[in-house]
């Protein structure tokens, strides 16, 4: 049994091949304002995890059945059904984390990865010196009101999240679309989890695209995952900070992300040394900041 369903592709461009890999709550329908851009020189493959639309409800109740080594090894399944070599992946949030994992196992299958939004570790760890942005009690109190109350746990969770009214609609629309059991077990995995260690194998290059105001996943965490990707085995890694709001950039801030996108596809999709242009201009518009 396949964790990814309703796989399509668009465009017909042969610049890049990029997959995009939605996060936690997501779907596929969260990366529609970046599809004309993406489309037209590049062929897009996009696809759902199974936990959106009350998928996986009938075997949700195998204890331990979601880990970032399963969705890494469907990732992995997925690009091998494509005939997939050498893709650029954009990883949204927890499939960040999974791309990672896959990119180690599989390092053919990927010429670069874009983590967005991502954290390998959400609670904090003082004995590290790690600020992941969150304590373990108010971990332990998410995963409660989820348990009790999905729906209102939701409605005043996904607002925070976002950031930007107008986008709230179509994220509380799929987090809803979840089996509530589904979603918490899966919120256990992601939440509780510790990938930090995965980092260090990671040997394609990579860009880590953060939101200056993210509740979720903080700066310092970017600057985290920066050092230990570069203190590893990754071959280049560069660090862009979108000065926006939110989670989920893709939607509030999708122009500027586009822009981070384009520029990873001139240098990794056979384009040439665009990326320097388009950094320049971003940065000139105030929109980015990039550390290399």
């Amino acid at each position: 049994m396949r964790w990814y369903a309703n796989v399509r592709e668009v465009g017909g461009g042969n610049e890049a091949t990029v997959v995009l890999a939605h996060g936690y709550g997501s779907n596929q329908g969260l990366w529609d304002k970046l599809l004309p851009a993406l489309s037209q020189r590049n062929r897009v493959i996009l696809f759902d995890w199974d936990f959106t639309g009350g998928g996986g409800s009938e075997q949700l109740l195998d204890q331990g059945r979601y880990t970032f080594g399963r969705f890494a090894d469907d990732l992995i399944a997925l690009l091998d059904d494509k005939g997939v070599r050498g893709a650029v992946l954009v990883g949204h949030s927890m499939s960040a984390m999974a791309g990672c994992i896959a990119s180690v196992r599989r390092p053919d299958l990927f010429s670069h990865l874009v983590l967005l939004c991502a954290s390998p570790r959400y609670i904090n760890s003082a004995e590290d010196g790690y600020v992941g942005g969150f304590e373990t009690a108010g971990i332990d109190a998410m995963l409660d009101a989820m348990s009790s109350d999905f729906v209102s746990w939701v409605k005043g969770f996904v607002p925070n999240a976002v950031g930007d009214p107008v986008s709230v609609p179509p994220v509380e629309e799929s987090f809803l679309a979840m089996h509530p059991a589904v979603a918490l077990e899966l919120a256990r995995m992601i939440f509780l989890g510790d990938q930090r260690e995965a980092l260090a194998a990671v040997a394609a290059p990579c860009t880590i695209v953060q939101v200056e105001r993210d509740i979720a996943a903080p700066p310092s965490v970017a600057e985290y995952m920066m050092h230990r990707l570069t203190t590893g085995a990754a071959a280049a890694a560069d660090m862009v900070i979108i000065d926006s709001v939110g989670h989920f950039p893709q939607l509030v801030a999708p122009q500027q992300l586009l822009t981070v996108l384009e520029g990873v596809l001139r240098c990794h999709g056979g384009g040439g040394d665009g990326e320097e242009e388009e950094v320049a201009e971003a940065e000139a518009d105030g929109g980015i900041d990039i550390t290399a």
